[in-house]
C-alpha cells in the first residue's frame, strides 16, 4: 500500500481509488482534483449513504399499499447522496489533512497531497452543501427539519477517530440518517418501521466501517487515530459478525413493523448471507480483502432494496 501510494501521489490519482475510473479517465483536468476531493472516482461511498434511503422509500410503499417509491424522491435521494457525501468527504479531508499526510493510504488525498488548498476545499465543501440544500427544501416540512438534523453529526465525525476508539459509531449515525429520511419524505412523520431501520443501519456501517478502517490499522496506531479496528484486533471478525447479526435483527424487526411480505424476507436473507460471508472472510492482516470486503456492501444493499421493491409490486 505504501507503494501504491507513492505512485498515487506523483500520478495526481488517490492511492485507493480504482484505476481507469470515471473521473482520472473523462473528466476535464481541472476538475479532477476537485472529484478526488469529493469521492467521485470512489462510488461506494455514496452508494452506501444512499442505499438507506432508497430502503426506507421502498419500506415505506410496503407499509402504505403502494405499488412503487416516489420516483423522484428516489431521484432527489440519489443527488443529495452524491452531494452530501462529497461535502462530507471535503469537510473530513479538511480536518484531517494532517494526519491524512502521515498515513500511507491517504497521503495521495488532494489536500496532503497539494492537489487542492484548502480555501479552495472549503469553497468546494459550501457549493456541495448548497447543492444538498437545494435537495432538501424539495421535501416536506418534518423531512427537511429532520434532515437538517443530520448536520451536527456528520461536522463531528472526523473529530470522534481523536476522542473515541468507537468513531465508526459516529460515523454510523450519519451514513444510517437516510433510513430515517425515506419515510419521513412520504409520510411527514415517523414510525418503528424507519427506526428500527436506522438502528440497523447503524449496526451495520459499524460493522463495513471497521473492516474499511483495518487497512490502516498499523498507520493510525503510529499516528495515534482511534478506531473499532485497532480496539477489536484479532477479534476484528468475531465483532463484526457481532454487528452484522444486530443489523439484521433490526432489519428484520422494521420489516414486521411494515407488515412486510415474503419477498421482503427473501431479500434480507440474502442480504445475510452475504454479510456472514464477509465476517467469515476477514483476514486482519490483508488490507486488499478488506477493501473488496468493505465495498462489496453495495451488493448486499442493492439486493434487499430490490426485493423491497418486488414486494411492494407483488
Amino acid at each position: 500500500m505504501r507503494e501504491e501510494s507513492a505512485i498515487g501521489t506523483g500520478s495526481g490519482t488517490v492511492a485507493d481509488a480504482d484505476r481507469g475510473n470515471l473521473i482520472d479517465r473523462f473528466a476535464p483536468a481541472w476538475l479532477r482534483p476537485y472529484g478526488r476531493l469529493a469521492r467521485w472516482d470512489r462510488p461506494i461511498g455514496w452508494w452506501l449513504l444512499l442505499i438507506p434511503c432508497w430502503w426506507s422509500a421502498a419500506l415505506a410503499a410496503i407499509a402504505s399499499g403502494a405499488r412503487f417509491p416516489d420516483p423522484v424522491h428516489l431521484l432527489l435521494f440519489f443527488i443529495g447522496a452524491v452531494a452530501m457525501r462529497g461535502a462530507g468527504c471535503t469537510w473530513n479531508d479538511i480536518v484531517d489533512r494532517d494526519l491524512d499526510a502521515r498515513v500511507a493510504r491517504t497521503r495521495s488525498r488532494p489536500i496532503p497531497s497539494g492537489q487542492v488548498t484548502v480555501g479552495r476545499a472549503k469553497a468546494f465543501l459550501v457549493l456541495q452543501a448548497a447543492i444538498g440544500l437545494v435537495v432538501l427544501l424539495q421535501f416536506n416540512l418534518f423531512a427537511i427539519v429532520l434532515g437538517a438534523s443530520s448536520l451536527l453529526v456528520v461536522a463531528l465525525y472526523p473529530f470522534m477517530k481523536r476522542l473515541t476508539d468507537w468513531p465508526q459509531s459516529v460515523l454510523g449515525l450519519a451514513f444510517s440518517w437516510g433510513a430515517l429520511m425515506g419515510w419521513a419524505a412520504a409520510y411527514g412523520s415517523l414510525d418503528w418501521a424507519p427506526l428500527f431501520l436506522y438502528a440497523g443501519g447503524v449496526a451495520w456501517t459499524i460493522g463495513y466501517d471497521t473492516i474499511y478502517a483495518l487497512q490502516d490499522i498499523e498507520d493510525d496506531a503510529i499516528v495515534g487515530v482511534r478506531s473499532t479496528a485497532r480496539l477489536f484486533g484479532a477479534r476484528a471478525p468475531f465483532y463484526v459478525g457481532v454487528f452484522y447479526t444486530i443489523a439484521v435483527l433490526c432489519f428484520g424487526a422494521a420489516l414486521i413493523a411494515a407488515e412486510a411480505g415474503p419477498l421482503a424476507w427473501s431479500g434480507l436473507f440474502l442480504a445475510a448471507a452475504h454479510l456472514a460471508w464477509q465476517a467469515r472472510r476477514i483476514d486482519i492482516d490483508d488490507p486488499v480483502r478488506a477493501l473488496a470486503l468493505f465495498k462489496s456492501n453495495r451488493v448486499a444493499g442493492l439486493v434487499f432494496f430490490a426485493l423491497l421493491l418486488a414486494d411492494a409490486a407483488f
